[in-house]
């Protein structure tokens, strides 16, 4: 599982966050309004919004947005309709490749989402050709600083949790979707600080790539992925040795 963060810590460090923050906000508000149109304004009874509204406020998204992105998704202002798809395909060295999609014209972005992967050696592949290679769990962080890693296990577990691991750069807690919520709150009530918190897919196995030209061309790739605008959530097996990952990340 612990391939799931690395290549997310180096597109973290390699982040430029004020380039970002415009794209940012425009992709958490399609996930509002796709919530929104889902399950119903009030977070209360609508788990998906909740997270997405979480998501805003950890990137300081403005109120103003978040009010308008809602309003567009209840259709009390003129909103586009996003259809949700799932595309898969297969990266650089065989990785496994998974998108969540957000878009208003399904054969645009397939054509885009197509050339990106023509262009960095993959393939949009049918749908199932990878998504038997991942599960869905909840995924919490935390850094290690502070925190005693015991301590922290003991409470995860008691709290609900389905596993921990200490990964190089922080302590990792996986849940079952259903259970991401409880443990999430029970952790937070005791002091808990998260790096991140999402519910996701986590890759049942990794490939793993040690040549470092490789490797930046699988990184090159979900880049771009997660550059476009129709790509709300990349997920790949891709796990690097941490010499091949710190190379990238000073890069």
């Amino acid at each position: 599982m612990a391939g799931h963060s690395k290549w997310a810590n180096i597109k973290h460090k390699k982040a430029r966050a004020d380039a970002q923050k415009g794209k940012i906000f425009t992709k958490i508000s399609k996930e509002i309004m796709a919530a929104v149109r889902q399950g119903g304004s009030d977070p209360n009874g609508n788990f998906r919004l909740r997270l997405a509204l979480q998501k805003a406020r950890s990137v300081n998204m403005p109120n103003d947005n978040i009010t308008r992105a809602l309003q567009r998704g209840a259709g009390e202002q003129d909103g586009v309709n996003y259809e949700e798809i799932v595309y898969e395909g297969y990266g650089p060295a065989g990785t496994a490749v998974m998108m969540d999609i957000l878009t208003d014209n399904r054969n645009r972005t397939a054509a885009e989402i197509r050339h990106i992967f023509s262009r960095r050696g993959g393939s949009l592949g049918e749908t199932g050709c990878v998504s038997w290679m991942f599960n869905r769990k909840g995924f919490l962080t935390v850094a290690k600083e502070g925190v005693d890693e015991d301590e922290l296990m003991l409470q995860a577990l008691d709290a609900g949790a389905s596993d921990f691991e200490n990964n190089e750069d922080a302590y990792e807690i996986y849940t079952e979707p259903e259970d991401f919520e409880t443990v999430k709150e029970s952790l937070e009530k005791q002091g808990v600080n998260f790096l991140e918190a999402a519910i996701t897919m986590i890759p049942e196995t990794t490939v793993e790539i040690t040549d470092l030209e490789a490797a930046r061309k699988a990184m090159t790739l979900i880049e771009l992925l997660e550059d476009h605008d129709d790509v709300q959530n990349v997920y790949t097996n891709l796990d690097l040795p941490a010499d091949i990952a710190e190379a990238l990340a000073n890069e």
